[in-house]
Formats: structure tokens, sequence, C-alpha cells
């Protein structure tokens, strides 16, 4: 189960996951995951979203740390822009801005947090979890790829 909180820090979601165990493939253990999300009451993602570091801040997970590679590199200047924008989203809806990082640069990540911004809470809490979706299939996709490795 410590694996499923390395994905996750919804406990509610790791118990319910792991009980739907054992998977037949990687594409039961996404759908269970998938199902398992959608059906969470909002105060369990919000726990959930307590794992996942500000986008361009201080990254203290190896997962996090992967997903926003490209953001390490980035000059001062959007780096900054991404903190006031990380700190306007936070004011405006009351929690990290999520977004499945990886493979984006850090100017790809302020443009779609720029863009998100304009939202509207309903719409924004609906794109907030599907973002929290992929980023808990990607871990998982990894994580069934590894075990099978080892």
């Amino acid at each position: 189960m410590h694996m499923l909180f390395e994905v996750c820090t919804s406990p509610i979601w790791a118990r319910r996951v792991l009980a739907g165990s054992p998977f037949r493939n990687v594409d039961a253990l996404l759908d269970r995951a998938d199902r398992v999300l959608a059906e969470l009451p909002d105060a369990e993602i919000d726990a959930a979203l307590d794992g996942h570091p500000r986008i361009g801040g201080r990254v203290d997970n190896a997962s996090s740390a992967r997903e926003q590679a490209g953001v390490a590199d980035a000059d001062k200047a959007i780096r900054a822009e991404l903190a006031a924008k990380n700190q306007a989203y936070e004011d405006k809806f009351g929690y990290v801005y999520l977004v499945c990082a990886s493979g984006r640069s850090a100017e790809e990540l302020l443009a779609i947090l720029t863009e998100r911004l304009c939202n509207d809470p309903e719409t924004e809490r609906r794109v907030m979890r599907s973002e929290l979706a992929k980023i808990n299939r990607l871990r998982l996709q990894r994580l069934f790829t590894e075990e099978a490795t080892t």
C-alpha cells in the first residue's frame, strides 16, 4: 500500500484501489484507479493535492522532480512568473495548481496556468480532477513497469 501513497496521497484512494487487487494487467489497475478517483469527495481530493508541490517550487519527491524536470532549468523570469501566478491561482481557487507536467517546458506550464486562471471554480475543479487522474495513471504505469522489471 505504501507504493500507492507515492502515487496519490489520498488514503481513501490508496485503500480502495488496493481493495481491487490483484489486477490482471495494468489496464485493470488504471481503470480501478480512475473509477476510485472519480468517486472521491472533494475533501479527499484536497488530501490528494497535499502530495503535489507547486509547479516550479521546491520539489521533495522523486516522482514530482521527474515530472517537473522541464521547469528545473527555466530562467529566473519564468520561475518568478510561475510563482506569482501559482499564488494567484491558489488565492482564486483555494488549492495548488495541478497539471500533468511530464514532458512539458516551463513556458508551456506557465501558458496553461495563465489560461486556467480564467476558469470559473466549477470548471477548474473538473480540470484539476482530470489532471490528477493523468498524474496518477502516469505514476501507476511507471510503478507497474518498474515492478515487472525487478
